[in-house]
């Protein structure tokens, strides 16, 4: 499949942070009522920079993974200060936000379609005003997808 074509047919992405790209597309067991099983998210990610790109997908992300990250995100948007990580229980993607000097932002993408057998990392810098469309992107998922149960 041509990647351009692929990415068309997945529409805007709900989450966009400089290379990295996340499409949430729906709950893995959408009948599940727990904390621990209604959570988690199908989804998919792709990350790219001079040349190189990787895609995960399937259930890589949960919900209460996002709504941690996005604590963390207002919490460097106050304060300029600090980390904000979007931490997985699933080693296909994680995404690490740290603070720098004069507003900038440093960003480490870990994507990996393999984890057994690939490590794929990314580094892009932005600078602070970026933040606030994160965030707003983190809440419109959570308000799609809430956390059902209690951890």
């Amino acid at each position: 499949m041509n990647v351009e074509n692929h990415i068309e047919s997945l529409g805007v992405p709900d989450i966009k942070l400089s290379g990295l790209q996340i499409w949430i597309h729906s709950r893995e067991f959408p009948e599940r009522e727990d904390f621990w099983d209604s959570n988690w998210l199908n989804a998919t990610a792709h990350c790219g920079a001079k040349n190189a790109s990787v895609w995960v997908n399937g259930s890589i992300l949960r919900n209460s993974e996002i709504a941690d990250w996005l604590v963390a995100l207002e919490k460097l948007n106050e304060t300029i200060s600090g980390e904000a990580n979007l931490n997985t229980l699933e080693s296909e993607l994680s995404v690490k936000l740290k603070a720098e000097q004069l507003g900038g932002i440093s960003i480490e993408v870990e994507i990996t379609p393999d984890p057994f057998t690939q490590r794929h990392s990314f580094e892009f810098e932005i600078d602070q005003s970026y933040l606030n469309g994160l965030i707003a992107s983190c809440r419109k998922v959570l308000l799609r997808f809430p956390i059902i149960g209690n951890s």
